[in-house]
């Protein structure tokens, strides 16, 4: 799929500061994905993508999330997840991207998971840490990612279920198995 393409798509369905994130997400993916060996258009293609569904009536997204079976059973928790497995069947479905790892690097960008690709980590990573985002504590996630992919997921997934825990929301068992799995597979402080 033609990024020119995706952009318009994206610039017509979302708001205009949701689209330039989405445009961020997409140049830190892509300068992720060469540092970390990844393939930059696959990253670009899945960042253009991921938050295709965001703007979305809650309704729209229950009914396309349902319409797959709940796959990553979101529907049981904050509506704010469910814009990923709907994004990724818009991806599948109206502009007939095949592609597994694209397809789950949207899917899974929200509430991340065990045993994440490259490119999933890279777009979980990409939409916490481009340059618009200005929470407490995203420098040192922009330092981690500059150093290992493997310690920035690990940061970037604590950082999600802290932040998660302080506003006491539910936190997706996925978020948890994605820290969990990220520790045992990067240098976590107990791993040190």
């Amino acid at each position: 799929m033609e990024p020119e393409r995706l952009k318009i798509e994206a610039e017509r369905r979302l708001p205009s500061g949701r689209y330039q994130h989405v445009l961020r997400v997409a140049e830190t993916a892509m300068i992720l994905a060469d540092r970390f060996g990844e393939d930059k258009e696959k990253a670009e293609t899945a960042a253009l993508l991921h938050d295709l569904a965001k703007a979305m009536p809650k309704e729209d997204l229950k009914r396309i999330v349902e319409s797959e079976g709940d796959p990553v059973a979101v529907l049981g928790f904050h509506h704010e997840l469910w814009h990923g497995p709907a994004g990724a069947v818009i991806a599948r479905d109206e502009f007939g991207i095949r592609d597994a790892d694209i397809l789950a690097a949207v899917r899974f960008h929200t509430t991340g998971r065990a045993g994440m690709s490259r490119l999933e980590k890279i777009i979980f990573i990409a939409d916490m840490i481009e340059p618009g985002r200005n929470f407490p504590g995203a420098d040192q996630l922009r330092e981690e990612a500059e150093r290992s992919l493997e310690d920035a997921l690990i940061a970037c997934s604590a950082h999600s279920l802290q932040y998660l825990a302080s506003v006491r929301a539910a936190i997706h068992p996925d978020t948890l198995r994605c820290y969990n799995d990220s520790l045992s597979q990067g240098k976590g402080a107990m791993n040190r």
